[in-house]
């Protein structure tokens, strides 16, 4: 397959609509047809489901759109880190979300300066979900991701902390004087209902929550008593004295892992990867 094919093929599948793709691709419907046909007789299977009024991933078009994201995405980052090389500037790349694991994220930088050979470690600090895309696209070389919530699936990842879980509520409220409190009742708080992140799309899932981007933002949504959140116990850290935190028992714990390619050859990013593991 080609990396066109591809591209067309990602971008009606994302759409499901042969005409907004084509829009999208900046090319005409008939060719865009006529290409996604070819590929099919090449593979020999189904991707799409046609009628008049609709178009529908078959079984065999959900594999290939996740696995034609994840190509799409290794030669885009071949690119990028292809051209970063060629700028002569030893360096790394650290995607990290912003607000999260700040303390582990100090830590390690200032402990990986002080090794002999260490290179200048440029952070970019991203909203939800976004430092995985980061690290996959070739933004970024190196990622704090946490799991469950992000996906390290074709990355090499060393675990770094594993945490508890807190319900952030506005302070005086009459649950933040518990021991702890259970998934059940957070997400049955009258009047704090919990908050609506973008997916990958950029897009909002639907709910009564409201849309947050940030940390900022939803901390400050909670001090108001507009809305709720469950996040790793490290969060405490930065609590204003209008929010008040409550042990959550049954929700998952969360690992904080450092994640890179598995093609990454480079000196400094193994000795950032081993010094993140010291700590």
């Amino acid at each position: 397959m080609e990396t066109r094919e591809l591209r067309y093929f990602v971008a009606v599948a994302e759409e499901l609509h042969f005409g907004r793709a084509a829009d999208r691709l900046g090319i005409a419907q008939p060719p865009l047809s006529r290409a996604i046909q070819r590929l099919e007789r090449r593979l020999g299977v189904t991707l799409l489901e046609r009628t008049s009024r609709s178009v529908a991933l078959t079984e065999a078009g959900s594999v290939l759109l996740r696995e034609g994201r994840a190509a799409l995405d290794a030669v885009d980052a071949a690119g990028r880190r292809t051209r970063r090389a060629g700028t002569g500037r030893p360096g790394l790349v650290l995607a990290a979300k912003a607000g999260a694991s700040s303390e582990l994220l100090t830590k390690l930088l200032d402990a990986y300066a002080a090794e002999p050979g260490a290179v200048d470690v440029e952070v970019m600090l991203c909203g939800i979900a976004q430092q995985e895309r980061l690290l996959r696209d070739g933004r970024a070389d190196v990622a704090l991701l946490h799991r469950p919530y992000d996906s390290t699936t074709g990355l090499d990842t060393e675990d770094l902390r594993t945490e508890s879980q807190v319900a952030l509520l506005p302070a005086g409220h009459p649950f933040s004087t518990r021991a702890e409190l259970r998934m059940a009742e957070v997400v049955a708080l009258p009047g704090l209902p919990m908050p609506r992140w973008p997916g990958p799309d950029g897009g909002y899932p639907d709910g009564p929550g409201p849309e947050v981007r940030d940390h900022t933002q939803l901390l400050q949504l909670i001090a108001l008593g507009r809305a709720t959140a469950v996040l790793p116990e490290s969060c405490r850290v930065h609590l204003s004295s209008d929010l008040a935190a409550v042990p959550v028992a049954d929700a998952p714990p969360v690992t904080t892992v450092i994640a890179w390619p598995p093609q990454s050859r480079s000196r400094p990013l193994a000795d950032l990867v081993r010094t993140a593991t010291r700590l």
